[in-house]
C-alpha cells in the first residue's frame, strides 16, 4: 500500500511540475486537467492526498490535495462515511500543528480553511472541540499566531458563509459564534495589553509631555479627567518583529470580528484603550526606526484604525453603547490633535506627509463616518467640544499632502455642512444661536476654499498641477485640465452652499469682491502693452518670469470668475432688494470685462508663449460671459422690478452685454469664447426676454448674419444652432410684464416666418425630388442640407415646447412648409438611414411639442405614411445593424408611436390595430430572440404605454359594473393581443439583459398598481402562476441578483391576489416540479415556508427557500464517482 501511494506521489509530483512548465501545451496540460479532476472524484482520494501531504515538499501537490480536501468537505460531505469523517477531523488539525512552520503561509492558510470548513458543517454536534482547539492555540505562546489566523479564518467563514447551508445552519452557527464572542474579545484584549506592557518604555517619573496640557485643555470638557488622554501620552512601546506580527494578527481578527458582531458591552473600554495605543503607531514620528521597520509600524496604525472604523461605521448605537462611543472620539480625537500639532521640528504638512499613505486615508475614513453617522448624536452634547473639533478638522484639512487627501476632506465638509443646513431648517427659532456657533469657523473655512483655486496662496500644490505652463506638450495639457477641473468643482461644491452663504452672506461677499477686483485690475491693465505693428497685434510681456506671474494671475481671474458665477443665485428672490447694490456692482463689472474682452480682442493677440497665454487669455473672456450668464435671473427680476419706472440702468446693462457677444459670434472666433458668446444671447432671449432686444443694431447684425451665411462663413454646427435658438426665442417667447395685446404677435409672427424662411432657404428647394440613386451626382450636397437644417429646426422645436400656445402656434406656422417637405422626401430617403435617422428626430420632437398645432388630420397622414414604409424586412434589416443609424430609426419610429398612444381623446385610437400589429408581429419576431437592447427597451416601452394608457381597448368594465361586481368580472376584448403582449413580457424575464428585465418587471408592477393587472381574470386564472414560477427561477439560478428585492417584491404582489391559491396549489405544484432534491427535502422545503401574508415574512420565506433549494440542490449534485488511478 506504501509503495503504490509512494508511486501515486511521484506520478503527481511529475504531472504537477508537468501542469506548470513553460513548454507544455494546451491541449496536454486539459488532458492532465481532466485527469486530476477525475481522480478528486472517485471514493477515498483523500486518503491518498493525506498522504501526500505529509510526505511532499512539493506545493504544487500540496496546493492540488488541499483542494481535493476542500471539494470533498464542501460539496460530498453528507456522502462521506462517519468513521472516515472522524479520521479527517483528527488527522488534518494534527498535520497543521505539524508543519504549519515548514510550509508556506498560503499552504498553512488553505488547511487552515479546509479545517473551518469542516466545523462549518460539523461544529458543534460532530466536532465539539473544533472552537475550544483554536482558543487553546491561541493562549498557547508557541502556537499564538496559528491560533489566530484559525480564529480569523472562523470569523471569515462562519459569521457571513456562502449559500452552501441552509438557512437554519446559518442562523444556528451565528448564534453559536456570537457565545463565544465575550470570551474571544477577552483573549484578544489580553494578547494587546499584554504586549504593550511587556515592550512599553515607561520611566519610573516620565517627563511631562509638550502636548498634555494641550490635549486637557482642547479636549478635557469631553470627559473630565479622563485617565485615558493620560493615557494615550504615555511613550510608545517598542515591539520587536515578531510582537509586531502577532499583534498584527489580532487587530486583524478584531477588524472583521467588528464588521459583524452587533455594539455591546463585550467591546471593554479596556479593548478599546488596547486598539488606541495601537492607532498611535500611525501617527508617531519621534522613534528612529529602519524603513522597514516604520512600514510594519504603520501598518500596525493602519489595523487599529481599521478596527475604530468598523466600528464607527455602524448606525445602530444600544443606549449602553453611546458612553464607549464617545469615548471611542476622545481617543480618535486626541489622535488628530497629535496629528495637526506643530512644533520647532515639524509643520502640520511636512509631519503628515512623513506619514504612511494608508494610514491617513484610514484616518480620513473615520472622520467621513464621525460626520456622516454619529455628529448628530452628539453633537448637542456640551460635553463635546465641537468648535474645536472643526478646528483640528480644519488645520488636517488644509495639510493635506495629496489632492485626493484634500478632496476627501472636502467631501466631509460638504457632509458637515448639510448636516448643519439641516439643522437650521429644523430649528428657525433659535437659527441664530447655531449660526453664530459656527459663523467664523465657516467664513474662515470658505476663505481658504477660496484661497486654494488660487496661485497667489497655494502656488505649491498649483503647480504641482500646472507643471506643463511653458511647456507645448499637448498630452500633458489635457491631464492638467481634467485634474484642474476636478479641483475647482471639488473646491466650488463646498463653495457657495445656499443656505450657507444666506446666513453668513455680508463678511462672505466682503471676502470675495475684492479679491476679484484685483485680478480684474491686472486683466484690464493689459490694454497698455499692447503693441501694433501693420496688421499683427502682440502682447509685449516677454520675460518668463512676466509670463508666468501673468499666467498665473489669469488661471486666478478665471477661478475667481467661476466662484462668482456662483454667487448669483445668492442675489435673487427674496433678497432682491436688500443685495441689489452689491449684486448691481458684480453685473456692472462683469458688463465692463466682457466688453473690454471683445473689444481688446486679447483672444487674438500674439504671445511669447502661445501654448499657455493664449488659452489663459481666451478662458477668462469666456469665463467673464459664463459669470454674466449666470446672473440672467437676476437681470430677469431687476426687468420685472424697474418695469414700470426708469429702465436706462437696466437698458444699459443689456445693450453692453449684447455689444460684448455679437462681436464673437463669427466663425473666426477661438470655438470656446464664441459658444460662451451664443449662451449669453441665448440666456438673455429665453430668461430675460427684454422687448426692446430685437430693435439693437447689434442683434440686426446677428441676424443678418444667420440669414445671409453660406457655407464658406457658416458657423460650427452648435455655434449656429444656439444663434438660431437665440433668435427664434426673441420672437416667440412672450414679453414679461406685458398684457397679450401688447406682446406685437402679428409682427413678430412675420419676422419668425422670415427667420426661418431664410433658415431653411435651401432645405426646402429640395421638395421636388422624386427618387434618388446611390451614386447620384449632388447626393452627398443634399444629404449635408438636411443633416445641417433639421438639428436646427428641432432645437428651435424643444426649446418652446412648454411654452404658452401662442408661442407654438407661430412656431408650427413658421414651420409648415419645411414639415411638409420632410414628410414627401422621407419615402425617398427610405433607403439612407443616416437620412432617415434626422428626419425621425425632426418629427419625434414636432409630435412631443406641436401635435395639437399640427392637427389630427395631418398627424394622421405621417403616422399611415411612416406605418406604410416600414415593411417588416425594412425593419429587420435595420434592427440587424445594432447600434447602427438603422437602428436609431427604428428607436426613433418606436418614440414617436409612443407618443401618439399616450394622446388621450378618440383622434389616434384607430391607429391603436396598426400600431399592436407592427409591434407584435413585426418588431417582436425580430428581436425576441437576440439581444437588441435599444430597439428593445423602445419596444416594451410602447407595449406598456398602449397597455397603460389604453386600457379600455382590452378591458371595457364600467365603473358601475366595478362597483357592484368588485371588479371579479372583466369584459374582455382584443384577448389575443392581450394575451400575446403578456407572453413577450414573459419570455423578457427568460434572458440575460438586466436592464429589460428592471424595466418590464417595473411595467408589470405598474400595470398592476393602476389597473389591478393582476387581478383580472384572464391573467389570475391562465398567467399568474407562470409569472411566479418564472420569478422563482431567476432567484435559483442567480442571473438577475442585483433585481433581487424587486423580483421578491413582483412575487408578493402576484401571489396576494390569492395567498389561500398560491399556498394550497402554486407552491405544492412548484416543489413537485424542482429536479434535483428528493421527496423528504421538499417536504423540509415545504415546512418551512411559513403561511405569512405580511411582506417581510413573506420576503424571508422567499430567501429560505431559494438558499435551502440551491443547497439541497448541491449537495444531492456531488455524488462520488469510480475509481481513477493515477
Amino acid at each position: 500500500m506504501f509503495s503504490c501511494q509512494e508511486a501515486s506521489l511521484r506520478a503527481l509530483e511529475s504531472l504537477m511540475t508537468e501542469f506548470f512548465h513553460s513548454c507544455t501545451t494546451n491541449e496536454r496540460k486539459r488532458e492532465i486537467e481532466e485527469l486530476l479532476n477525475n481522480f478528486a472524484q472517485q471514493t477515498g482520494a483523500w486518503r491518498h492526498c493525506l498522504f501526500f501531504l505529509s510526505n511532499t515538499r512539493n506545493e504544487y501537490v500540496m496546493m492540488y490535495s488541499l483542494t481535493v480536501f476542500e471539494n470533498l468537505v464542501n460539496k460530498m460531505w453528507i456522502g462521506v462515511a462517519s468513521q472516515d469523517k472522524m479520521e479527517i477531523r483528527s488527522c488534518l488539525p494534527k498535520l497543521l500543528l505539524a508543519q504549519h512552520k515548514s510550509v508556506p503561509y498560503f499552504i498553512r492558510n488553505k488547511l487552515c480553511k479546509v479545517i473551518v470548513d469542516i466545523g462549518r458543517q460539523d461544529w458543534p454536534m460532530f466536532y465539539h472541540d473544533f472552537f475550544t482547539n483554536t482558543l487553546q492555540l491561541i493562549q498557547s505562546p508557541a502556537l499564538a499566531q496559528l491560533g489566530l489566523v484559525m480564529l480569523k479564518t472562523t470569523s471569515e467563514e462562519l459569521a457571513c458563509p456562502r449559500e452552501d447551508l441552509s438557512v437554519a445552519r446559518k442562523e444556528e452557527l451565528r448564534k453559536l459564534l456570537l457565545e463565544q464572542v465575550p470570551t474571544v474579545l477577552g483573549l484578544l484584549t489580553g494578547i494587546l495589553e499584554t504586549y504593550w506592557d511587556k515592550h512599553s518604555v515607561i520611566a519610573s517619573t516620565p517627563p511631562p509631555s509638550p502636548t498634555s496640557g494641550e490635549s486637557v485643555e482642547l479636549l478635557g470638557s469631553l470627559f473630565q479627567g479622563s485617565q485615558y488622554s493620560k493615557l494615550l501620552c504615555q511613550p510608545m512601546a517598542a515591539l520587536d518583529n515578531e510582537s509586531q506580527q502577532l499583534c498584527c494578527l489580532v487587530l486583524e481578527c478584531l477588524a472583521h470580528l467588528f464588521s459583524w458582531i452587533p455594539l455591546s458591552t463585550s467591546i471593554t473600554p479596556t479593548l478599546l484603550a488596547s486598539i488606541f495605543h495601537f492607532a498611535r503607531f500611525g501617527c508617531d514620528l519621534r522613534t528612529k526606526q529602519s524603513e522597514g521597520s516604520k512600514v510594519d509600524r504603520a501598518r500596525l496604525g493602519v489595523l487599529a484604525m481599521t478596527c475604530v472604523n468598523e466600528l464607527v461605521s455602524k448606525n445602530c448605537v444600544p443606549m449602553d453603547f453611546e458612553e464607549y462611543l464617545l469615548r471611542m472620539f476622545q481617543q480618535t480625537f486626541f489622535l488628530l490633535q497629535r496629528l495637526t500639532r506643530e512644533n520647532n521640528a515639524h509643520t502640520v504638512k511636512s509631519r503628515l506627509q512623513e506619514l504612511d499613505e494608508s494610514y491617513l486615508e484610514k484616518f480620513t475614513d473615520f472622520l467621513r463616518l464621525f460626520v456622516s453617522v454619529h455628529l448628530r448624536r452628539i453633537e448637542s452634547s456640551p460635553q463635546f467640544p465641537i468648535v474645536e473639533f472643526l478646528a483640528l478638522l480644519f488645520k488636517y484639512t488644509f495639510n493635506q499632502p495629496t489632492h485626493e487627501g484634500y478632496f476627501a476632506c472636502l467631501d466631509i465638509w460638504s457632509v458637515f455642512l448639510d448636516f448643519l443646513t439641516t439643522k437650521i431648517k429644523s430649528r428657525l427659532a433659535d437659527r441664530e444661536s447655531v449660526l453664530n456657533r459656527y459663523k467664523d469657523a465657516l467664513v474662515l473655512l470658505l476663505r481658504e476654499v477660496l484661497n486654494r483655486i488660487q496661485f497667489r496662496y497655494n502656488q505649491a500644490q498649483l503647480e504641482e498641477l500646472d507643471d506643463e505652463t511653458l511647456d507645448d506638450d499637448q498630452r500633458n495639457k489635457i491631464i492638467f485640465e481634467r485634474i484642474w477641473i476636478l479641483h475647482l468643482k471639488k473646491c466650488l461644491v463646498i463653495y457657495p452652499r445656499k443656505t450657507l452663504v444666506s446666513l453668513i452672506f455680508i463678511p462672505f461677499f466682503s471676502l470675495q469682491f475684492p479679491v476679484l477686483q484685483e485680478n480684474l485690475d491686472v486683466y484690464l491693465g493689459l490694454q497698455q502693452f499692447i503693441v501694433t505693428t501693420g496688421t499683427s497685434r502682440r502682447l509685449n510681456i516677454t520675460a518668463e518670469n512676466d509670463c508666468r506671474r501673468l499666467h498665473c494671475s489669469l488661471r486666478d481671474l478665471s477661478s475667481l470668475l467661476q466662484a462668482v458665477g456662483r454667487l448669483a443665485e445668492h442675489f435673487i428672490g427674496e433678497v432682491f432688494a436688500g443685495r441689489f447694490s452689491d449684486a448691481l456692482a458684480v453685473v456692472e463689472r462683469l458688463v465692463e470685462v466682457t466688453c473690454y474682452g471683445s473689444q481688446t480682442t486679447l483672444y487674438d493677440l500674439e504671445t511669447a508663449v502661445p501654448s499657455v497665454l493664449k488659452p489663459d487669455l481666451i478662458d477668462v473672456h469666456a469665463q467673464a460671459l459664463a459669470a454674466l450668464q449666470a446672473y440672467s435671473h437676476w437681470l430677469a427680476q431687476f426687468y420685472g422690478e424697474v418695469h414700470s419706472q426708469n429702465q436706462t440702468q437696466f437698458i444699459n446693462l443689456i445693450t453692453s452685454a449684447v455689444d460684448a457677444s455679437s462681436p464673437l459670434i463669427t466663425a473666426k472666433v477661438p470655438e470656446k469664447l464664441l459658444l460662451s458668446a451664443c449662451h449669453l444671447m441665448v440666456s438673455i432671449t429665453s430668461t430675460v426676454r427684454p422687448v426692446f432686444l430685437v430693435t439693437l443694431p447689434a442683434v440686426q447684425n446677428i441676424f443678418n448674419l444667420i440669414t445671409t451665411e453660406n457655407q464658406n462663413r457658416r458657423l460650427p454646427q452648435e455655434a449656429h444652432m444656439l444663434v438660431c435658438r437665440a433668435l427664434s426665442n426673441m420672437l416667440l417667447l412672450p414679453w414679461p410684464n406685458l398684457p397679450e395685446n401688447e406682446q406685437q404677435w402679428q409682427t413678430r409672427s412675420s419676422n419668425h416666418a422670415s427667420l426661418l424662411a431664410a433658415l431653411t432657404r435651401e432645405y426646402r428647394i429640395l421638395r421636388g425630388t422624386v427618387n434618388i440613386t446611390p451614386r447620384q451626382p449632388g447626393l452627398d450636397d443634399m444629404k449635408a442640407v438636411i443633416k445641417q437644417t433639421l438639428p436646427v429646426l428641432r432645437d428651435i422645436v424643444d426649446s418652446i415646447s412648454s411654452e404658452s400656445t401662442k408661442s407654438r402656434q407661430i412656431c408650427y406656422q413658421s414651420l409648415q412648409e419645411s414639415v411638409q417637405v420632410s414628410l414627401s422626401l422621407f419615402p425617398v430617403f427610405i433607403q439612407q438611414p443616416d437620412v432617415t435617422d434626422e428626419m425621425l428626430a425632426f418629427f419625434l420632437t414636432l409630435f412631443q411639442a406641436l401635435r395639437v398645432q399640427m392637427g389630427v388630420a395631418f398627424t394622421g397622414q405621417i403616422i399611415h405614411t411612416f406605418l406604410s414604409m416600414f415593411t417588416r424586412e425594412q425593419l429587420a434589416a435595420s434592427i440587424l445593424q445594432e447600434g447602427s443609424a438603422g437602428c436609431r430609426v427604428v428607436q426613433k419610429f418606436l418614440k414617436i408611436l409612443q407618443v401618439v398612444v399616450q394622446e388621450p381623446g378618440q383622434a389616434f385610437k384607430p391607429f391603436l390595430p396598426s400600431i399592436l400589429s407592427l409591434c407584435m408581429e413585426q418588431v417582436y419576431p425580430v428581436v425576441a430572440e437576440r439581444s437588441s437592447p435599444d430597439v428593445k427597451a423602445e419596444m416594451f416601452e410602447l407595449l406598456y404605454q398602449i397597455l397603460h394608457q389604453n386600457w379600455r381597448y382590452f378591458f371595457k368594465t364600467s365603473v358601475l359594473t366595478s362597483v357592484q361586481r368588485g371588479a371579479a368580472e372583466d369584459t374582455m376584448e382584443n384577448e389575443v393581443q392581450f394575451t400575446a403582449a403578456m407572453q413577450a413580457f414573459g419570455q423578457s424575464f427568460l434572458q440575460p439583459d438586466i436592464h429589460i428585465f428592471k424595466q418590464n418587471l417595473s411595467y408589470l408592477e405598474s400595470l398592476n398598481s393602476k389597473h389591478k393587472l393582476y387581478h383580472r381574470k384572464l391573467f389570475r386564472t391562465s398567467m399568474l402562476f407562470h409569472f411566479i414560477n418564472v420569478l422563482l427561477q431567476v432567484l435559483l439560478h442567480k442571473s438577475h441578483d442585483l433585481l433581487q428585492e424587486e423580483i421578491t417584491l413582483a412575487i408578493y404582489n402576484m401571489a396576494s391576489v390569492d395567498f389561500d391559491a398560491f399556498y394550497s396549489a402554486f407552491m405544492p405544484e412548484f416543489l413537485n416540479g424542482c429536479q434535483g432534491v428528493d421527496t423528504s427535502q421538499r417536504a423540509a422545503l415545504a415546512r418551512n415556508f411559513k403561511l405569512e401574508r405580511d411582506l417581510p415574512s413573506f420576503t424571508q420565506s422567499v430567501q429560505r427557500l431559494v438558499n435551502d433549494l440551491r443547497y439541497y440542490r448541491l449537495c444531492n449534485s456531488s455524488l462520488p464517482t469510480g475509481t481513477i488511478k493515477l
